[in-house]
């Protein structure tokens, strides 16, 4: 099939889910979660169910009052993200208006995660908080022995019980019952785990700063699958799976697809010297991924050839998102890029000025934070919505 037939294909399903979205909202129906974790999905493919315009305009920005390292996520009509205020911040779509704030004891780094009602994140004060969605209530705290920088996943059993699943600088995988807090299972690495696991067919994978490929089972925390990279090659990003392939970068200067199941290697990227600590996203046949090069990578899913590549002015360490045949980038220059998936050209930009997250994408809505403080909200003009914050405050 031709590219230009995949990306109709892929821009007309997603305008189907994005209305049926927007629709949900407007008839006064429950949102549907269109951007729940880190990178959109259980398999964290960084893949948007999104209708977006060629041209984006600014349609509200808040004020954290602290730098934002998170990442923000969107469900239920509500923005989350953490903040280095401490606080997990819910804030209105529409409006761009604050629901509420919850207070953690250190700042928050690790993008939130939302199922079934709760909003679950970790925090550099060794727990992790669920949270309700709704009220900014406690439900339950969990203890570790060191911070969470990752974002939590969740992964529903034969029992149709969730589990919600994080890591933490204390070299261990947690599985907790996602009601109770209930520790059901632990697994231990031989150092930091930094990013969040992917679950795919009743198995998790992520990786840390043991240059290890980590594969779990998902029911008992029993070792599947555990693939050494190379001595060099800590994974600071987290790991995109599709069809038992992950794929992700390294501190080695590589990019590599490794089979779960065997663990072999089936290609690698290299380019120059540089680390890739961004997540990938992953298309039809190619999958894209930021490099501290400066430079956006798509790669043909087949071999690691590239195809094309995009140069910002700085590193890129926040992961790019797929949205039909457009490519959303928050670079650490300080620009929200809008490209199209086809050939990399530039469609539109935005300058804030100050580093950016991953951003979060969702029907027509770009959600993203900058180091600055706020949180931006992006969509086409003429559903332009009221600001949070008068033009002087901009």
């Amino acid at each position: 099939m031709r590219l230009k037939a995949i990306c109709m294909l892929s821009f007309a399903c997603s305008s189907l889910l994005g209305s049926l979205a927007v629709l949900a909202m407007e008839e006064g129906g429950p949102a549907i979660p269109d951007w729940p974790c880190f990178r959109g999905d259980a398999e964290l493919k960084g893949v948007a169910a999104a209708v977006l315009p060629e041209r984006l305009e600014l349609l509200w920005t808040h004020e954290t009052g602290k730098t934002t390292v998170s990442s923000p996520i969107i469900a239920q009509g509500l923005v989350f993200i953490g903040c280095d205020d401490y606080g997990l911040h819910a804030i209105d779509l529409e409006s761009g208006e604050k629901r509420w704030v919850f207070k953690t004891e250190d700042i928050i780094e690790a993008p939130p995660f939302y199922h079934d009602g709760i909003v679950y994140v970790g925090s550099s004060d060794f727990r992790l908080y669920a949270v309700d969605a709704k009220s900014g209530e406690i439900r339950f705290k969990f203890e570790t022995e060191d911070k969470i920088l990752g974002g939590a996943n969740a992964w529903t059993g034969p029992d149709d019980k969730a589990r919600i699943l994080v890591g933490s600088y204390d070299s261990r995988l947690y599985c907790l019952d996602a009601g109770s807090g209930e520790k059901l299972w632990e697994y231990l690495t031989d150092n930091f785990v930094n990013g969040t696991p992917a679950v795919s067919g009743g198995k998790v994978l992520f990786g840390g700063c043991d240059a290890v490929l980590h594969v779990v089972d998902a029911a008992t925390g029993g070792e599947v699958k555990r693939q050494p990279m190379g001595e060099a090659a800590h994974i600071a990003g987290s790991v995109a799976v599709e069809q038992g392939l992950a794929y992700f970068g390294h501190y080695g200067n590589e990019f590599v697809c490794v089979d779960s199941g065997d663990g072999s290697t089936k290609w690698k990227f290299a380019s120059g010297d540089q680390a890739f600590f961004s997540s990938p996203a992953i298309a039809e046949d190619r999958v894209l991924v930021g490099g501290r090069d400066r430079k956006l990578h798509c790669l043909k899913k087949s071999d690691g050839t590239e195809i094309w590549s995009f140069t910002t002015r700085k590193r890129l360490d926040s992961s790019p998102v797929i949205a039909g045949d457009k490519v959303v980038l928050g670079s650490g220059d300080g620009r929200l890029h809008l490209l199209k998936l086809e050939d990399g050209a530039e469609i539109w930009s935005y300058e804030i000025g100050q580093t950016l997250s991953t951003p979060a994408v969702a029907g027509e809505h770009v959600v993203i934070a900058a180091a600055d403080g706020r949180v931006y909200a992006f969509g086409p003009a003429e559903t332009k919505l009221p600001s949070a914050l008068s033009d002087k405050d901009r």
